[in-house]
């Protein structure tokens, strides 16, 4: 499937109903969703397994799955936003399995982890706890995060490897009462990590 076809049809899923600041619940866009999944579609790693970190809504979890991949599962400590992830499974035609279960309590094996992982606007090192799981659960990691980030990544996943990053643009949608722009193009970098 071209990129740009999933991006059409990942502009299907739902987001959130009442996005949980805290939790700094922010879609993936479309945009950003479909070029991530086919990044990874190109170097052959959505062709076993998937586990999506902090799913929200199902965007990379039902993107994975449209590209391929064998089986898939999201995990999410938010009920509310598994509900709509799964309504927007269905919708889609995409056989995912959707978990309720805190990110540092995830079993299991994946070939190949997706994740939007919180950025640590609210609450400083959000992304530990994802990144930490991501690296016990799978041996590749495709994740995004704040623009800067390579020196804290690098050192964060020890023995583990970037194989590849680069810059792109995250268009965020106002979400929160306190966002003054309709749209922040808020820059972003993707990483490909190798355990």
């Amino acid at each position: 499937m071209k990129q740009r076809k999933l991006e059409i049809l990942l502009e299907q899923v739902k987001s959130f109903d009442s996005p949980n600041v805290n939790l700094e619940q922010y879609s993936t866009p479309a945009l950003l969703a479909a070029e991530i999944l086919h990044f990874a579609y190109m170097q052959g790693d959505l062709e076993g397994t998937v586990f999506d970190l902090g799913c929200g809504t199902g965007m990379l979890a039902i993107g994975a799955k449209l590209l391929g991949a064998e089986k898939v599962t999201g995990f999410d400590i938010d009920k509310r936003a598994l509900d709509i992830a799964r309504k927007n499974a269905e919708k889609l035609g995409a056989d995912v399995e959707f978990v309720l279960n805190d990110i540092t309590r995830v079993e299991g094996h994946a070939d190949t982890v997706v994740m939007n992982p919180p950025f640590g606007a609210q609450s400083k090192g959000n992304d530990r706890p994802f990144l930490l799981s991501a690296l016990n659960t799978s041996h590749v990691i495709y994740s995004i995060h704040n623009c800067g980030s390579h020196d804290f990544i690098s050192k964060f996943i020890g023995d583990a490897r970037i194989t590849d990053w680069y810059t792109t643009a995250f268009p965020m949608k106002r979400t929160f009462k306190f966002h003054k722009k309709e749209v922040e193009m808020v820059k972003v970098e993707i990483y490909r990590i190798v355990r």
